[in-house]
């Protein structure tokens, strides 16, 4: 049996790392009689969130209807699954009470095989009688509808600290003797991931009454499953409608996509159908612009058209043999790796639910400039305060300061910004650090002091955007953050 499922949490109280997550999510259950607003759980994959979502409703005693967003996205499914268990109930043989409606992958919605879903799913969160749970792992690409019609509670990463006691319950559980190393290996490189982790130990003990640190097998989960497989549709095999309907089941967002066919396609194609094929990619990429622009996912449909079935539509017949197709060369640059990945993603999540911008401005925008300030912590005041403010561990100061996450320095800045939030010393207003100064020193000084601060802050600033801009940041390794692969 599947660990993650054997040992998920049957109530609020065993959700672990997410103790503010939990109890906002218990509180929008105890007063939603006087809201009746939906509630989107957003955060990164293996947080809890649909665990949390069961075990609350296990708390409250309701029944669950569950409803996967990317399984069953057209507009029939969603009105005659979810709205008739959201308003009346029948599905659940007519009992009254409360019951929990319960959409998995709710930011799925607006893909290729999306046909008015989305649009039937934000009429059903301002008409729901019944409380409604969505849950997605990338809040900012839900439509604004949905957005402003929900509440919404944050999941973030689990800590190593918080998966190390989970995995040696679990074994003790099992029967399973452990040493201490596998057990922070395997928290180590799932760090953010509680099911990834349980999945690695699973697979570790697999036959085993004791584990070491060498018998750790790493669960590694392929991300590009079903990638190469497509690429043969798209680039030699299919019609233009069989490239489009293939790509429905691709677990890639169109942004991705254009970049893997794109990337692979001059080793299939050749002469006049390579060139008509990067016509096709060019209109996906002008709709991808669109709706980077307007935040109108619907426009995605018509990106997908161009880059699967006008790409396919180029080919000039069917080609044979094998390719060895592999993943878009910009991904290393962008540092894709898993640990990296998560990284960024779990500091962009902080700085965008904090600032109130989109994941994109928090990553393209505010990440560099907090990187070129914070640059080895030798400004260690204003690392310190924004670690405080955006709630970072060691390893994400790590990241955007580019020191290393083990070392005296950038622990003790983690120490000092756990106790300026304890003490409420340090408040945020509109991303600004109070109390920081060019210098690192005591903001309390003079005015005339403050003030020229701000001018230096502003310059610098204004000194980094060009640098970034004309791409001149990058050019010594030595002197970059952990950013430094995403400028």
């Amino acid at each position: 049996m599947d660990w993650t499922e054997k040992y998920r949490p049957s109530t609020l109280s065993e959700v672990r790392g997410n103790n503010k997550a939990r109890d906002a999510l218990k509180e929008w259950a105890d007063t939603w009689e006087s809201h009746r607003e939906a509630v989107i759980l957003h955060g990164t994959p293996g947080v809890g969130k649909t665990s949390a979502a069961h075990a609350l409703a296990n708390d409250m005693g309701w029944p669950t209807i569950e409803l996967n967003a990317s399984d069953s996205r057209t507009k029939d499914v969603i009105d005659k699954v979810a709205g008739e268990a959201a308003k009346s109930g029948t599905l659940t043989a007519g009992g009254k009470g409360r019951r929990l409606v319960i959409m998995d992958e709710a930011d799925n919605i607006h893909g290729n095989a999306d046909r008015g879903g989305a649009r039937a799913v934000s009429s059903l969160v301002k008409e729901a009688g019944q409380p409604m749970i969505l849950i997605a792992n990338e809040f900012y690409e839900m439509s604004n509808s949905l957005r402003n019609n929900c509440q919404d509670v944050e999941f973030s990463a689990v800590q190593k600290r918080s998966i190390v006691p989970v995995l040696r319950d679990i074994c003790r559980k099992e029967g399973v003797e452990y040493t201490d190393a596998v057990i922070e290996d395997i928290a180590e490189q799932n760090s953010g991931d509680l099911r990834g982790a349980i999945k690695d130990l699973q697979a570790t003990a697999e036959g085993r009454d004791r584990i070491e640190a060498d018998d750790y097998v790493s669960g590694e989960r392929d991300t590009s499953e079903g990638i190469f497989e497509y690429l043969d549709i798209v680039l030699k095999e299919g019609s233009a409608e069989e490239a489009l309907k293939a790509s429905y089941d691709v677990d890639e967002t169109p942004d991705d996509l254009i970049n893997w066919i794109e990337d692979n396609m001059p080793k299939d194609y050749e002469g006049a159908e390579l060139a008509k094929a990067y016509g096709f990619l060019s209109n996906a990429d002008r709709w991808l612009g669109r709706v980077r622009a307007t935040q109108n996912y619907s426009f995605w449909r018509y990106a997908g058209d161009n880059m699967t079935a006008g790409v396919a539509a180029a080919r000039d017949g069917k080609k044979g043999g094998w390719t060895r197709y592999g993943p878009p060369s910009y991904w290393s640059k962008l540092g894709r790796s898993k640990g990296t990945r998560k990284t960024r993603d779990h500091i962009a999540q902080q700085i965008a639910v904090i600032d109130g911008v989109s994941m994109r401005t928090a990553r393209r925008e505010i990440m560099p400039f907090l990187a070129t300030m914070t640059h080895h912590c030798t400004n260690r005041d204003l690392t310190v305060a924004m670690a405080a403010t955006y709630e970072l561990e060691a390893d994400h100061v790590s990241f955007i300061t580019g020191s290393g996450k083990d070392t005296n320095k950038v622990q003790s800045i983690v120490e000092d910004a756990e106790r300026r939030r304890e003490d409420a010393a340090v408040e945020h207003s509109g991303g600004a650090f109070e109390g920081a100064t060019v210098d690192g020193g005591d903001a309390a000084g003079s005015d005339e002091r403050s003030e020229t601060a701000g001018s230096a802050d502003a310059a610098d600033e204004s000194e980094t955007e060009d640098e970034i801009s004309d791409g001149e940041a990058a050019e010594d390794d030595d002197q970059q953050s952990g950013l430094s692969d995403f400028m």
